[in-house]
């Protein structure tokens, strides 16, 4: 008789748990409640259950990151897998910053959730929650990954694209890892026993990482406003990346600022698919080359604000920045320069 597999269920909260009250959907249900509405999981692995914390994933902060990654490291080694159930609107954020916190685990940790409470009669999440259990129990799984409509997405490479549909979830630039259909896991990408490092976890994450989306005739004074109080700048800039050049070039003397003062820029893309590349116009030729500027590329802009976060903790020396941003975690980055 095979033993069935060990796992651990992390509530955090979320429209899966949520029930109704005076002024809306709150998340009230524990994840022991949880898994009563997926009494099949039983036949195929033990699953205990320990609640984080219980918040609408609006109110999500990096210092839950830590405090989800923190119970993960404190039961590694008694557990063969976890299953965080999650709020869907932060959950691209979380699956990422965790791939950050949580590196080469040959365990798998999954983040699930739904667009629907779990008490529902019509609703995705008892779907969600059996086939997150069910890949967290899979020989071959491993890694932080994002288990949702039937569909397995790298944790660096999930994007909730939708805000209502059950398929809410893709993954950019990057294929699905696996899909899940009628019982059965079909493997897309199968790299377990690739990295042969040992599990490592991080604690430290510095959020003073500010984001500025770029609109036509945006005066550069927020630039100057933001070195005051972030260590770091993630700009998303219109297509394959460009800074404006206004009459008096302001844009270009705010970069000069950040970069005099020690601070990180990374130039992004408001466009979802296909990622920047600085050097095809002159807007953002001059001004990479200029600054030599750090570019997200391929990744998500969830992953790269979140990767920053978890570089600026290990270091805030420019060169080791660059070298940590551009190292591929989690399949979080394919195309960079060199």
């Amino acid at each position: 008789m095979i033993e069935k597999k060990r796992i651990l269920l992390l509530g955090t909260g979320g429209t899966i748990a949520c029930k109704k009250g005076k002024n809306g959907l709150v998340p009230l249900m524990m994840g022991e409640e949880l898994l009563t509405y997926v009494p099949a999981a039983k036949k195929f692995c033990q699953v205990e259950a320990i609640q984080i914390l219980n918040v609408d994933s609006t109110n999500m902060h990096p210092r839950h990151w830590q405090m989800i990654a923190g119970a993960i490291e404190e039961h590694y080694n008694y557990y063969d897998g976890f299953v965080v159930c999650h709020g869907t609107d932060t959950m691209a954020y979380t699956a990422a910053a965790l791939s950050y916190l949580i590196q080469h685990s040959k365990k798998p940790v999954i983040i699930t959730g739904a667009q629907r409470p779990i008490d529902l009669d019509v609703t995705d999440a008892r779907t969600n929650l059996l086939d997150s259990l069910r890949f967290a129990c899979c020989e071959r799984a491993h890694g932080v990954n994002i288990v949702f409509d039937g569909k397995v997405i790298a944790g660096t490479r999930g994007k909730k694209v939708r805000s209502k549909s059950y398929n809410a979830f893709s993954s950019i630039n990057f294929p699905y890892l696996a899909v899940i259909q009628d019982e059965h896991i079909l493997f897309y990408i199968d790299d377990k026993g690739q990295d042969k490092e040992n599990v490592r976890f991080y604690h430290e994450l510095d959020d003073r990482v500010a984001l500025l989306k770029l609109i036509p005739g945006l005066d550069s004074g927020v630039l100057d406003y933001l070195a005051e109080h972030f260590d770091a700048v993630v700009i998303e800039s219109f297509g394959v990346g460009g800074l404006p050049a206004y009459e008096k070039n302001d844009f270009y003397h705010a970069i000069e600022r950040w970069i005099s003062l020690g601070k990180i820029v990374v130039m992004s893309t408001q466009v979802t698919q296909e990622g920047s590349n600085m050097s095809v116009y002159e807007v953002g030729r001059k001004v990479k080359h200029i600054f030599d500027m750090i570019e997200s590329y391929d990744m998500t802009l969830e992953a790269a604000i979140t990767k920053l976060m978890w570089v600026l903790g290990q270091t805030k020396e420019p060169e080791k920045v660059r070298r940590l941003f551009y190292q591929t975690i989690n399949h979080d980055i394919l195309w960079k320069e060199g």
